[in-house]
């Protein structure tokens, strides 16, 4: 048996972040179906992703007969420089009118796509589309100016769901490998992504 010895890249930095909005149902459901335009905001300082999972183990006959760890949904936090306030409003499901907020209350969150690029030191990308997506929580905090700079970030957290029959919760695509090394942001984040044959169609 032979033994292959890789060298994968490290990270270097993280790239813009994507959000395009769900056509949703009159029942306020997600579809398959997304606004026409997406908007690209190069505003994160870092972004991390966490698996919320179910898991479990069955016993039998005194020993572990199975055991999994399904991925239920995917929790992903990133902190901005700064975030378009109307764009937030809206996520956070208010009441938007000419630059008038009407906040908090029952307002229903709507879904979203949201999409994000992982640079390598090499120079390959990770591209990420995650098309069922609600904002679940955000910082707001302003502070006063200083004689020296400093950056007042804030932090966004959203929760992505299952979308398709299988659980799915995103498409990835890895530019490091042969097939998708031409791919390009501009090309894979044009339109939220469903299927690996979506992505497949970009570069064939």
């Amino acid at each position: 048996m032979a033994i292959n010895k890789q060298h994968p890249a490290v990270r270097h930095t993280v790239g813009s972040q994507y959000i395009c909005m769900n056509t949703m149902s009159a029942e306020n459901e997600w579809t398959e179906t997304f606004a026409a335009d997406v908007t690209e905001l190069p505003t994160v300082v870092d972004v991390e992703i966490s698996d919320e999972s179910d898991a479990y183990e069955v016993y039998a006959s005194g020993a572990m007969y199975d055991s999994d760890a399904p991925v239920t949904s995917q929790e992903i936090s990133e902190t901005n420089v700064a975030f378009p306030a109307v764009l937030l409003s809206t996520l956070r499901g208010e009441e938007v009118d000419g630059g008038v907020v009407l906040g908090g209350g029952f307002g229903i969150r709507p879904y979203f796509a949201y999409g994000c690029v992982i640079v390598n030191k090499d120079g390959t990308k990770e591209y990420r589309w995650y098309p069922k997506c609600k904002l679940t929580e955000n910082s707001d905090r302003a502070e006063t100016s200083e004689a020296s700079h400093k950056d007042q970030n804030g932090t966004v957290t959203i929760r992505a769901y299952g979308y398709d029959d299988d659980g799915h919760t995103y498409v990835k695509a890895l530019t490091s490998e042969t097939a998708m090394a031409n791919l390009t942001a501009a090309q894979f984040f044009a339109a939220p992504l469903l299927t690996i044959a979506a992505v497949k169609a970009l570069v064939n």
